[in-house]
């Protein structure tokens, strides 16, 4: 119908994201070519991803490749890609558990998983990590239902609950929990916690610079600040193993302080922008830091051992993970399916290998 590439593409809010969702058989399996679609439909190259379906903050840039899983015991895999449309990169070297939530729907409604009555379970494959996860989609009737009761802090309404079960995240990219050997770094004269758990994140007591970590995510526009914590996440991504950390969204900065109605204030860095919620994936991490002894998050909660909720209070409201023997952490999440169709490539934006496929 005109000269560009048209490719399927379901968009769906999987938690507090949002993105386009494709199967692996529609995108290149070469990853520089596939990268090259990614940023065409997204809108590379703007701060809005003004000629894509991309925007200006980073919740809403994020892709979920789903196809056939690869590994025993998974349903499917699922790749996700943080594109970084101002600079024009696609980065998959993080999970996001917040668009995974979307991934069982998604798998369920393209055939690639059988639907059960009242509920259906899918395993999932993260290709980013290697790591399985568990999801427990709604289907009364066999069919994906997105109507319901469960609510979620940082999006509006109620929907059908998801629950979110991550068996032995440790060491999701880095392969140790702790990576550094220790629950406690000093770097440029703060005191950080390098830890790995769904995400590899550098913890911070928000005080130690300057925060109360009751902040709304426009406060931290300070480019003196912001400069300091990249220097802070570029050498604790370093010391986990990251000698690229500068060009990747890993490990992602937290920053954390006492919270009376909960047990974390939490401000999470994507990296460069403050969240206006929380990442799943990191949440997990930070929970995990509460109940791993030595850590400055389990020095701020006092002792904790699973089984235990961990509540973490971030600007949108609150975000519990509950930590279980196993070990095993849970959440819940919601998602909703809000269009499907096709997203258009840019022929001049796209590899001539694809074009001859």
């Amino acid at each position: 119908m005109n000269d560009q590439i048209a490719i399927p593409c379901v968009v769906m809010r999987g938690g507090t994201s949002r993105g386009p969702f494709f199967l692996a058989r529609d995108l290149p399996a070469d990853p520089r070519s596939r990268d090259a679609v990614l940023l065409s439909v997204m809108g590379g190259g703007h701060d809005l991803g003004i000629d894509g379906i991309g925007g200006g903050n980073a919740v809403i840039n994020k892709v979920a490749i789903i196809g056939p899983a690869t590994v025993p015991g998974a349903d499917v895999d699922y790749l996700f890609a943080q594109v970084r449309v101002r600079e024009g990169i696609v980065d998959t070297s993080p999970n996001c558990g917040n668009m995974l939530a979307a991934v069982g729907p998604f798998a369920i409604e393209a055939g690639l998983v059988a639907a059960t009555a009242d509920r259906t379970h899918v395993r999932i494959h993260n290709v980013n990590t290697g790591k399985l996860i568990d999801a427990t989609v709604a289907t009364p009737g066999a069919r994906v239902t997105y109507e319901g009761e469960a609510r979620i802090d940082g999006v509006p309404g109620t929907a059908a609950p998801i629950e979110l079960s991550f068996p032995n995240a440790a060491g999701a990219r880095t392969g140790r929990l702790l990576p550094t050997g220790r629950p406690v770094d000093r770097i440029e004269g703060i005191d950080v916690t390098c830890i790995d758990a769904a995400m590899p994140v550098m913890l911070v007591r928000a005080a130690d610079l300057g925060w109360t970590g009751r902040e709304a995510p426009s406060d931290f526009a300070d480019s003196g600040f912001r400069a300091r914590l990249e220097n802070l996440r570029i050498e604790a991504g370093r010391l986990m193993g990251f000698p690229n950390s500068a060009t990747m969204v890993i490990p992602k900065p937290v920053l954390i302080a006492s919270a009376g109605e909960a047990t974390l204030n939490t401000r999470y860095f994507m990296p460069h922008d403050c969240h206006g919620a929380l990442a799943v994936t990191g949440a997990v991490a930070i929970a995990t830091a509460c109940v791993t002894p030595g850590t400055i998050a389990a020095d701020m909660v006092g002792p904790l051992a699973p089984p235990v909720p961990i509540t973490l209070a971030h600007p949108s409201g609150q975000l519990v993970v509950r930590l279980e023997p196993g070990p095993v952490a849970r959440v819940q999440r919601t998602a909703r399916r809000i269009f499907e169709g096709h997203v258009f490539a840019r022929r001049s934006h796209v590899p001539h290998s694809v074009l001859a496929a």
